[in-house]
C-alpha cells in the first residue's frame, strides 16, 4: 500500500484525547489512515511520498458542519442584503426557483475549493430545493471530483404559503415525491463504512417548511437505513413564534415528540435555544451546528454556545449558505465563534484550542463519526498545514495555536484528504478553479437577472 510521511512540522496539534502539541513532529500515513504521529525522531524515516513541512503547523481538517453550496450563485443580493432570516427567504426563493443541474454542480464545486482551501476537509451540504431537473445527484458527482468527504444531506419543502408555510409554493415537493427519492438516493450512494468518503443525510429543511408527518416519515426511514438526521431549528424569534402559534410548542419540545433527538441528529443555529433545549440535547447527544456569521448577519442573534458546551452538547462549526454568510472560510468562522461568545459571556467564553476542538473533533462527533477529526492512530488520513511565515500570522508566533485562530493564516499551505493531497501551496490539485469560477459567475448572473 502507499505510504506517505509528513515530517518536520514546527509543531503537530493533534486534537486526540491527550490533546498533545508536538513541536518537530509529523505523520505516517499509510494508504488512507494514520498509522504514526509524534516526534520526527519516532516516525519512519522513508515512505513513498514524503512531504518536508518545516514551517508549518500541522493539524486535523476541519469539519463544516452545515452549508447551502448552491448559495454561492446568489452572494449579496440587493433585495436580500439587509434582511432577518424569513423576508431574506422569501427574497431568494424566486431566484432558486431557476436552478439547473449545471449551477448545483458548478455552485458545489465553488463552495468545496473555498471550504478546501480555508482548512474543511469535511462538509455536509443541504440541499432542500429542486427546481425542474435538479437532483442531490448533482452535487455528488461534483464533490467526487473535487475530491472532500462529504456528508449530502437530502433536504426538503413541502408546506408552500398556500399551507401556511413560508416558501412558495412551486419550490415545495409532494411529500410521497421527497421520501420516495430519498431512499432511492441512500441506497444508490450512502457508505456506512469507516473512513467513508460519502454518506447521504435525511434533513427535511426546518419546521415551517414541512408537515409534522414528514418530519415523522423521515426520521423512521432514517433509523430504518441507520443515517443521520438534520434540520434547522430555533434560528430566530420569528421561528420561535411559528412553532409555538403552528405546533403549540417550542422547537425543542416538537422536535422530542417527533423523535428528532439522539446522537443521529443534528440541528443548524439553534440561536434561540432554551436552558430545557439545552439540557434535552446534552441528555441525548444531539449536537448543534454553530453558525456565528450567518447568525450576525441576518441579526438572528447569538447562540449560547459555551452554555451548551457546559452542558455537554455537541458542538460543531458550520459556515452556513452562502448568501447569508457570505464566505465559506471555515477558519474565519472559528474565529467569529471565539468573538461573539465572548460578546455574550466576556473574555473567557472560549478559547482558541476550545474553538479549534468544536472545529474538528465536535465536528467529528455532530456528524456522529469517530474517524475524522483528530492526528491519531487509525484516524483517516485527513490533515492541513498552514505556513507559519504568513503575513497574517507575523507576530503571533509566541503561541501558534492561538495564532490560527486571532490572527489570519491564509490559504492553507497542504490538504489530505483520505491520504490525497487536493491543495498545495494554497492551490487545489483536483481541479481547473479558475475555469470553475468563471463558469460559476456567467451562471450567477443567469440565475439572479432570470434569463437562465
Amino acid at each position: 500500500m502507499p505510504t506517505t510521511l509528513l515530517h518536520h512540522a514546527d509543531l503537530v496539534l493533534t486534537m486526540d484525547d491527550a490533546r498533545r502539541e508536538i513541536r518537530a513532529g509529523g505523520v505516517f500515513i499509510e494508504d488512507n489512515r494514520i498509522s504514526a504521529v509524534g516526534a520526527d525522531a519516532d516516525l519512519p524515516a522513508t515512505a513513498d511520498t514524503v512531504i518536508d513541512l518545516s514551517g508549518h503547523i500541522l493539524l486535523p481538517g476541519l469539519v463544516n458542519t452545515h452549508h447551502h453550496m448552491c448559495q454561492s450563485l446568489t452572494r449579496a443580493v440587493p433585495a436580500a442584503q439587509d434582511a432577518e432570516l424569513f423576508d431574506w427567504l422569501t427574497a431568494l426563493y424566486p431566484i432558486w426557483a431557476g436552478l439547473t443541474p449545471e449551477m448545483l454542480h458548478v455552485s458545489t464545486q465553488t463552495a468545496m475549493a473555498e471550504l478546501i482551501l480555508s482548512g474543511c476537509t469535511t462538509s455536509s451540504d443541504h440541499l432542500y430545493i429542486y427546481p425542474g431537473a435538479c437532483r442531490l445527484d448533482d452535487c455528488i458527482d461534483a464533490a467526487g471530483q473535487i475530491g472532500m468527504r462529504f456528508h449530502a444531506s437530502r433536504g426538503a419543502m413541502s408546506v408552500g404559503r398556500s399551507q401556511g408555510g413560508l416558501p412558495p409554493d412551486e419550490v415545495t415537493e409532494a411529500e410521497p415525491d421527497i421520501l420516495r427519492d430519498t431512499v432511492r438516493i441512500i441506497e444508490r450512494y450512502h457508505q456506512p463504512d469507516w473512513g467513508a468518503m460519502l454518506r447521504i443525510v435525511v434533513a427535511p429543511c426546518s419546521p415551517f417548511t414541512v408537515s409534522e408527518n414528514l418530519m415523522r416519515e423521515a426520521a423512521t426511514l432514517a433509523r430504518t437505513y441507520g443515517v443521520s438526521l438534520h434540520t434547522h431549528l430555533a434560528e430566530n424569534v420569528k421561528d420561535i413564534a411559528y412553532s409555538r402559534e403552528v405546533f403549540g410548542k417550542t422547537p425543542t419540545e416538537f422536535v422530542e415528540d417527533l423523535h428528532w433527538v439522539g446522537r443521529d441528529v443534528w440541528h443548524a443555529h439553534c440561536v434561540q435555544l432554551d436552558d430545557p433545549g439545552i439540557s434535552l440535547f446534552a441528555r441525548t447527544g444531539t449536537g448543534v451546528a454553530h453558525c456565528p456569521c450567518s447568525n450576525m448577519r441576518l441579526a438572528s442573534g447569538i447562540a449560547p454556545i459555551r452554555r451548551m458546551l457546559d452542558a455537554g452538547v455537541p458542538v460543531g462549526l458550520g459556515v452556513d449558505g452562502s448568501a447569508s454568510n457570505d464566505s465559506g472560510n471555515l477558519m474565519n468562522e472559528a474565529r467569529q465563534a471565539l468573538l461573539l461568545a465572548r460578546v455574550l459571556g466576556g473574555p473567557d467564553a472560549l478559547s482558541a484550542r476550545q474553538v479549534l476542538h468544536a472545529a474538528t473533533r465536535g465536528g467529528a462527533a455532530v456528524l456522529n463519526r469517530d474517524d475524522i477529526g483528530a492526528l491519531a492512530v487509525g484516524m483517516a488520513a485527513d490533515c492541513i498545514a498552514y505556513r507559519l511565515d504568513a503575513p497574517g500570522l507575523a507576530g503571533g508566533l509566541h503561541d501558534p495555536v492561538a495564532a490560527l485562530v486571532f490572527c489570519h493564516p491564509g490559504p492553507v499551505a497542504l490538504s489530505l484528504i483520505n491520504g490525497r493531497v487536493v491543495a498545495r501551496d494554497g492551490q487545489l490539485t483536483t481541479i481547473d478553479l479558475p475555469r470553475v469560477i468563471e463558469r460559476h459567475n456567467r451562471l450567477s448572473r443567469l440565475l439572479v437577472s432570470g434569463e437562465a
